[in-house]
């Protein structure tokens, strides 16, 4: 009788182990169908609808962890899952918005390979981010990312469609920086300039009373123009990680000559 409910017990564990959490993996499926809403957006034509699309994925794809961690269902599965979704919302979303947005009209003055050259440039380094993110999750810094994190990225190029077609801009009078962009935010991903994390923010401490009021002051300021705010906001980070390795490159160098 002994040996059978062990057995019983074996075998639940074994069921278990094969088995995947619903609650974040549904949350993380949410955020794959916004990516990929994005695309099929973007391909008729709907660009504001595509971007906001894009930041819907970047809102799901920071639930989906914390969900696992506050509710005690992480997994590897979630975690490849995640990844493979983050290329989806992240690396191709973006790419192909921005492509059929402007860069396809590079046709127009000759230089077509060079639009779906840089969508792919920008693709291809979304998935190398990735990947050596996956691959040094265990010894990384915790504090900083190495390299733009691809939602910044993809926060970055989103944010530009939507606030040009906001205010009336087509993507044929923004090749040009819709082609520099593309391409500085691949770059910056697989760089090796520090972008702050934020992963010591525990949202479970308590907080002054004036934190609260702030938080609802970036809420109102963010409701007055959204696709600018967001815009203005990714493009701040993404300069100040540059600014600030900059700054640490030289502090360093200056340590070492007062050392000489």
């Amino acid at each position: 009788m002994p040996d059978t409910e062990r057995m019983n017990q074996e075998a639940k564990q074994v069921k278990s182990r094969r088995g995947i959490y619903l609650l974040p993996n549904m949350i993380t499926t949410a955020a794959m169908f916004s990516g990929f809403y994005a695309i099929v957006a973007s391909m008729d034509g709907r660009f504001e609808a595509a971007a906001i699309a894009i930041f819907i994925a970047m809102v799901l794809d920071g639930l989906d962890g914390r969900v696992a961690r506050l509710t005690n269902t992480q997994s590897e599965f979630g975690v490849q899952y995640d990844s493979l979704s983050d290329m989806v919302c992240f690396g191709l979303a973006p790419a192909l918005v921005v492509y059929e947005w402007s860069l396809k009209s590079m046709l127009s003055v000759g230089w077509a390979k060079l639009g779906w050259l840089a969508a792919f440039i920008y693709t291809a380094s979304a998935a190398l981010r990735l990947a050596r993110f996956n691959s040094q999750a265990a010894t990384a810094e915790k504090s900083y990312f190495r390299g733009l994190p691809s939602p910044s990225a993809a926060g970055v190029l989103a944010g530009m469609v939507w606030a040009a077609t906001d205010t009336g801009w087509q993507g044929e009078s923004l090749v040009y920086v819709a082609f520099v962009l593309t391409i500085s935010m691949g770059l910056l991903m697989v760089s090796n300039i520090r972008y702050h994390s934020f992963k010591e923010i525990n949202f479970k401490n308590r907080v002054p009373f004036v934190a609260i009021l702030i938080v609802v002051m970036v809420y109102v300021f963010a409701s007055i123009d959204p696709p600018k705010v967001l815009f203005s906001g990714f493009m701040i980070y993404t300069v100040f990680g540059i600014v600030y390795t900059l700054v640490v490159v030289r502090n360093r160098r200056k340590a070492r000559k007062r050392g000489e």
